[in-house]
């Protein structure tokens, strides 16, 4: 079974990274699509407050969010190496104890914000009604993010076994659930926020039941938790995860940077940017897709000791995003007009929206480089080097270039300061990622995989 599950060691790379990336990208857009969906809803309330709770909202959400990414990345790399090694039943038990990890870290994560609400939706610059309503609109959401987390990790693990197509139906069954509960509840039912917020409460618990059954029917199920298993694989699964997490928690920093900059400029620049913070995934959704897609191709091929096709994947997954972001952004330039009017955006709202379909859509690449790179790093026992490249971007790029941004053009220089963080350090990740490559991916001393990373590396110098 090992053998048949490790199915990256051999066969073209770019065709690997492209089949896993379009069928993660059809289990996201499902979710970004919704997503979309709600803020032209919400748009259509005609009401910039509403448009605007979902806007701080969402950088919490990203928080919160970003302790189940990191979770995932952790599982999904742990359990590709096992099987890259043709360790199936350490796959499957790390798969068991991953998920009961996750599950406790996501409610007690949630617990905190729930708590904390109001905080936070103050420190990121919230308001008066806008705030009242950014509470209630999360303390609706934040409860069910176990359920968003086990969903997350079973992707996770599904894409580490070459099954993408099975995650990409979990998100596509979510992703229906709340297309399909949208209009009932925020029109139907006269709910606005709160029925949009219902409607997501319930694609997340279907995205995690769905995201689960596919690996108890299709990959061996899995074993019961145990003490002694659970305490050998938590040492390996927090070494990833706590680096992960804190990479992933950079990104709802970054945001809320930019968020608190976009503050200062009314409400019509905060409703644009979240519109911009919609409509970028619903775009990128393939380059969003190309980290946890070239994530399980780099690690079993790390796990079975072949550094050059680890390369060759790397520059295919490059390639590949290269040739869509290029082509995506040529749509968004013929299209920005029509899609100004969809959320019948004017003013500085629409500027926002228009400066984001022309130039900037294009400097997406480097964000793509930073997934890329990213999922190298996590995958070849240096998450910490996705950590250091996440926080550069999102503080110490970030903070400088969006201030220069908007002291130089306003509401518009925060999105333009933003995108070139982007482009400093997608170059530096670019760089630092071919040489931790050319490397064999192992430090010289013990790495996050464990004990024997010394000998890798000596074999390593020994070729």
């Amino acid at each position: 079974m090992a053998d048949a599950q490790a199915k990256f060691l051999s066969g073209s790379l770019l065709r690997h990274v492209t089949v896993m990336s379009l069928t993660s990208t059809v289990g996201l857009m499902a979710v970004f699509l919704v997503d979309f969906i709600d803020m032209i809803f919400i748009s259509m309330l005609g009401k910039a407050e509403l448009a605007a709770a979902v806007g701080y909202a969402g950088a919490i959400l990203f928080f919160t969010t970003s302790f189940s990414i990191g979770m995932a990345i952790a599982v999904g790399a742990l359990v590709a190496r096992a099987l890259g090694e043709g360790n199936e039943n350490l796959a499957r038990a790390r798969s068991t104890h991953g998920l009961v990890f996750g599950v406790l870290v996501a409610a007690l994560v949630a617990a905190i914000v729930w708590w904390q609400t109001p905080l936070f939706v103050t420190w990121i610059g919230a308001e008066g009604e806008t705030a009242d309503l950014a509470i209630g609109y999360l303390r609706i959401i934040v409860p069910s993010l176990p359920f968003l987390a086990v969903g997350m990790m079973g992707g996770g693990i599904l894409r580490a076994r070459g099954d993408a197509r099975s995650a990409m139906m979990a998100t596509i069954y979510g992703g229906g659930v709340n297309a399909v509960l949208d209009p009932i509840l925020i029109f139907g039912l006269g709910l606005d926020l709160t029925g949009a917020a219902l409607a997501s409460v319930a694609a997340r618990v279907v995205i995690g039941l769905t995201a689960v059954l596919p690996i108890l029917r299709k990959h061996g199920g899995l074993p019961s938790p145990d003490v002694a298993g659970l305490a050998r694989d938590v040492g390996p699964m927090v070494t990833i995860a706590v680096p992960a997490i804190l990479t992933q928690l950079a990104t709802p920093v970054g945001q809320a940077i930019v968020v608190r900059a976009m503050a200062g400029y009314g409400l019509e620049a905060v409703a644009g940017m979240a519109i911009v913070g919609r409509l970028m995934p619903v775009s990128f959704a393939v380059v969003f897709a190309l980290s946890g897609a070239v994530g399980p191709i780099i690690g079993q091929n790390f796990g079975a000791r072949d550094h050059q096709r680890v390369l060759r994947g790397f520059n295919a997954a490059l390639l590949f995003a290269a040739v869509v972001v290029v082509g995506i952004s040529a749509v968004l330039f013929v299209l920005r007009g029509p899609i100004a009017d969809l959320f019948d955006a004017t003013g500085l709202t629409r500027d926002l929206v228009f400066l984001f379909c022309g130039p900037l859509a294009l400097l997406f690449f480097f964000n793509a480089v930073l997934f890329v790179a990213n999922a190298a790093f996590n995958n070849l026992g240096h998450p910490f080097y996705s950590t250091w490249m996440n926080w550069g971007r999102n503080t110490v790029a970030m903070v400088p270039l969006v201030w220069l941004g908007a002291t130089l053009f306003g509401a518009p220089g925060v999105l333009i300061g933003q995108a070139l963080a982007g482009v400093v350090f997608g170059v530096v990740a670019w760089l630092l990622a071919l040489r931790t490559i050319a490397r064999g991916g192992v430090a010289a001393e013990r790495d996050s995989f464990g004990r024997d990373a010394r000998q890798l590396s000596l074999l390593n110098l020994r070729k």
